[in-house]
C-alpha cells in the first residue's frame, strides 16, 4: 500500500472512530436513543444513512464488473433497485413511521408485529426475531469477509490484518453510539460514496476524449456492450427488476423510516434519497462500462485479464483509482469502497442488537430492566453478535456466503408482503402474517437449495414472495377478523397520514 493511500485510509477509520464517541455523548441516554436514534433523525441522515445501509461493497466492485463483462444489459438489477427504493420511499415509509409509534411505539420490526396483531402467543416476535438473529449473524459476517478481501487485493495484506481492522472499527463506533452513529458515519460514507462514484467515470470520459469518443471507442470493440437487451430473456430481465421488491421487507433498511423526526420529513429523504442511489447506481454503472473503453484505448494488457476474469473485472474501480489519480486521492476513493461495506456492517450489527435486546430479553429475561440494564444487554448484544459473525469469517465457507447471497431475497420475501398487507388491509390477522412469514422464508430455502433458479432462471423472490402475500391472504379470510381495536389503530393511522403527509 502506498503511504498516501495509507494516510488516507486511516483518516476515514479514526473520522469514523470520532463520530462514534461524539454519538455516545450526544444520545445513548436510554434504549430507544441507542436502537432508534429517539426518532429524531433528519430527511438528510435518514436518505444517505438508508442508502449506505442497502449498498454494500457489491454497489463499487460486483456492479462495475457486471457492467464490464455484460455491457448495458447488467443495468437492469439497477432499474429495478431504483424503482423498489422510491416505491418504498413513497408508499412503505410514511404508513410505517405512524403506525409503529401508534403500536406501542414500536422500535423493532418484531415487537411492531407483535403489537400491531396483539399476539399473546408471542410467535410473530419469536419466530421473526429467530430469523433476523439467524440472517443478520451470516450477513454481518459476508461483510466483514469483504473488508478482509478488499484489504487482500487492494493492498497487498493479509486476509486476516484487514479483517481485524474493519471489523474493529465498525463495533468500536457501533459499540459506542448506537443508532446516532451508525446513522451518522452512514451519512459520511454515503457522501463518500457518491462523490467517487460520479468523480471517477467523469475524470475517465475526460481522458478518452468526451462521451462520443467512448462510446464509439466501446462499439468498435463490441457492439453489443451498448445493447440492453443482449442476453437477456424475459425471464431474466423480470427476476433482475423483482429485486426491488426486496426492498420492503429490508429491518436495517425499514428501521431508517422508523427513526425519522417527522412524517413530512420523509417527502425530502424521498427526494435526496432517490437522487443519491441515481448518482451511486449511475456511477458504477459508468466506471463498468467507461472501462471497456479505457482499457482497450490505453491498457490492452490489462484488458486481457480483465476480460478473461470475473474476479479481476470487479476490480475495475481500485484500478481507475489508482491509474487515474494521485495516491492521497486514491486512497480517499478506495476508503469508499471501505464505505460501503462498513455502512452496511454497522446496521447489521445495530439491527441484530436490537432484536435480541428488544425481542429476547426485554419479552423472555427482564420484562422491567432499568435502563442502565437495557444499555449494557444492548452493547453486550452488539460484541456478541460481532464476535460470532468474525469467527465465522476467519474461514469463509461458500456455504455460508451463499446463503448470505440469497439473504435479500429472504427477508424480502420472510417479511415484505407482512409489511405491506399490515399496512395497507386491515384484514389482516395474526395467522395471517404467520402463516405468510413462514410461507415466504421456507420457499426461498427450497427454491436455493433445489437449485430451481439454474432450472428456471427465476429468482427465488418472485415466486416465494407472491406465495407469501397470497397466504396471508387466504388464511387471515378463513379465520376470525381482527379485534376492534385492532381496526382503531389502522384507522387512526390512515387519519394521521392524511393530516402529516402530504405527496
Amino acid at each position: 500500500m502506498d503511504l498516501y493511500e495509507l494516510i488516507s485510509i486511516s483518516l476515514y477509520f479514526i473520522l469514523m472512530v470520532v463520530i462514534g464517541f461524539y454519538a455516545y455523548i450526544k444520545s445513548t441516554a436510554n434504549t430507544e436513543e441507542f436502537l432508534l436514534g429517539g426518532r429524531k433523525m433528519g430527511a438528510a441522515v435518514t436518505a444517505l444513512s438508508a442508502g449506505a445501509a442497502d449498498m454494500s461493497g457489491w454497489l463499487l466492485m460486483g456492479l462495475p464488473g457486471a457492467m464490464y463483462i455484460s455491457g448495458l444489459s447488467a443495468s437492469w438489477i439497477a432499474i429495478g433497485l431504483t424503482l423498489g427504493a422510491y416505491l418504498n420511499y413513497l408508499y412503505i415509509a410514511p404508513r410505517l413511521r405512524i403506525y409503529t409509534e401508534l403500536a406501542g411505539n414500536s422500535i423493532t420490526l418484531p415487537v411492531f408485529f407483535e403489537n400491531r396483531f396483539q399476539d399473546q402467543s408471542r410467535l410473530l416476535r419469536i419466530i421473526s426475531s429467530v430469523l433476523i438473529l439467524i440472517f443478520f449473524t451470516l450477513y454481518t459476517s459476508a461483510g466483514m469477509v469483504s473488508g478482509g478481501r478488499l484489504f487482500e487485493f487492494a493492498f497487498g495484506m493479509h486476509y486476516n490484518v484487514g479483517l481485524c481492522v474493519t471489523s474493529l472499527v465498525v463495533v468500536v463506533y457501533t459499540f459506542l453510539g448506537g443508532f446516532l452513529a451508525v446513522s451518522l458515519t452512514d451519512f459520511v460514507q454515503g457522501t463518500i460514496m457518491v462523490l467517487a462514484l460520479v468523480t471517477v467515470p467523469i475524470v475517465a470520459v475526460v481522458i478518452l476524449g468526451g462521451p462520443i469518443d467512448t462510446l464509439e471507442i466501446i462499439e468498435n470493440k463490441n457492439d453489443t456492450y451498448l445493447n440492453l437487451f443482449t442476453g437477456t430473456t424475459a425471464v431474466s430481465i423480470l427476476s433482475l427488476l423483482c429485486w426491488g421488491l426486496g426492498y420492503c421487507g429490508q429491518p436495517h433498511i425499514l428501521v431508517r423510516f422508523m427513526a425519522i423526526d417527522s412524517v413530512k420529513d420523509l417527502i425530502k429523504a424521498r427526494r435526496i434519497g432517490i437522487s443519491w442511489m441515481i448518482f451511486t447506481v449511475g456511477g458504477a454503472l459508468l466506471v463498468g462500462l467507461i472501462g471497456i473503453a479505457y482499457l482497450h484505448k490505453y491498457d490492452v494488457d490489462s484488458m486481457m485479464i480483465f476480460d478473461s476474469s470475473k474476479e479481476k473485472a470487479e476490480t475495475i474501480f481500485i484500478y481507475f483509482a489508482r491509474v487515474l489519480f494521485h495516491p492521497l486521492i486514491s486512497g480517499f476513493l478506495l476508503s469508499a469502497i471501505l464505505a460501503a461495506v462498513m455502512s452496511t456492517i454497522s446496521s447489521q450489527l445495530l439491527v441484530t442488537s436490537s432484536s435480541i435486546t428488544e425481542d429476547v430479553y426485554k419479552a423472555f429475561i427482564n420484562k422491567k430492566p432499568t435502563e442502565k440494564q437495557a444499555m449494557i444487554v444492548s452493547r453486550l448484544s452488539v460484541l456478541g453478535v460481532a464476535i460470532l459473525a468474525f469467527i465465522l469469517s476467519l474461514t469463509p465457507r461458500d456455504s455460508i456466503l451463499n446463503l448470505v447471497g440469497n439473504a435479500w431475497a429472504g427477508f424480502g420475501a420472510t417479511f415484505g408482503p407482512l409489511i405491506i398487507l399490515s399496512l395497507f388491509w386491515k384484514r389482516t390477522n395474526v395467522w395471517g402474517a404467520l402463516a405468510g412469514m413462514l410461507t415466504g422464508g421456507i420457499s426461498v430455502l427450497v427454491w436455493v437449495y433445489a437449485g430451481l433458479y439454474a432450472k428456471t432462471g427465476i429468482y427465488e423472490i418472485i415466486p416465494s414472495f407472491f406465495l407469501s402475500l397470497v397466504m396471508i391472504i387466504i388464511i387471515s379470510l378463513c379465520t376470525e377478523k381482527p379485534k376492534k381495536e385492532i381496526i382503531d389503530t389502522y384507522d387512526k393511522m390512515d387519519v394521521e397520514l392524511e393530516e402529516k403527509y402530504k405527496n
